[in-house]
């Protein structure tokens, strides 16, 4: 469990919070405004209405105590820059700021982020790859090159086994898990055969993924 400082609770910063709130993390929520406050108040340990560029009102929340310090600022990208800047030079252990643009990135890796997140970003990507193919369903990226996709077997692959296609050396690819009815199943092995309704994590680099599954 990790004590967290959530600061901006619009619909980025709530389902942030909702979903720290599920993992069983202690959560700070700061807004300015009183009614997205209110609305998080039980998702989070607690919450506060203040103004996070107010070097006071920060320095009274004890920054250093926290692990993780997140910037969910949406549409002020000013207030998003002086806070990720403040929380650093009160000590805080890991920053965590929101962007929108790469010259925003930037700026706030300059002053004290220690990482980035693109939220609209980084859901374009996915979309454009899960609905552009008919047969992944997910992915995660791992770098720029690589990704790990959990697809659909293929119809041609059914009742086949992973030694009779030679996946790997077939399309550069190794399967780590089958996953059926809910259930995953990471024994893979040469023998293994799939099955009709199976979906399969596999990794890869993207163009062979794609390539493959398209």
């Amino acid at each position: 469990m990790k004590s967290i400082l959530l600061i901006g609770l619009g619909r980025f910063g709530r389902h942030i919070a909702m979903h720290l709130n599920q993992l069983g993390h202690q959560v700070m929520a700061i807004d300015c405004k009183e009614e997205h406050v209110d609305s998080i108040l039980p998702y989070v340990t607690n919450a506060q209405i203040g103004n996070s560029t107010n070097e006071d009102f920060l320095r009274s929340l004890g920054i250093s105590n926290y692990d993780v310090c997140i910037v969910a600022i949406g549409n002020d990208f000013q207030s998003s820059l002086e806070t990720t800047s403040l929380l650093k030079e009160l000590g805080a252990k890991m920053v965590v700021a929101r962007a929108a643009r790469d010259v925003q990135a930037k700026f706030l890796l300059r002053n004290g982020a220690d990482e980035v997140v693109y939220p609209e970003k980084q859901l374009a990507k996915w979309a454009a790859i899960r609905y552009s193919s008919d047969h992944i369903l997910d992915y995660i990226e791992l770098d720029e090159t690589h990704a790990i996709f959990e697809v659909n077997v293929p119809n041609a692959w059914i009742g086949k086994s992973i030694g009779e296609i030679d996946i790997r050396k077939m399309y550069n690819i190794n399967i780590l898990a089958v996953k059926q009815n809910g259930k995953l199943t990471m024994s893979i092995t040469p023998a293994t055969i799939f099955a009709k309704g199976q979906t399969l994590l596999v990794l890869g680099e993207n163009k062979s993924l794609q390539k493959c599954f398209h």
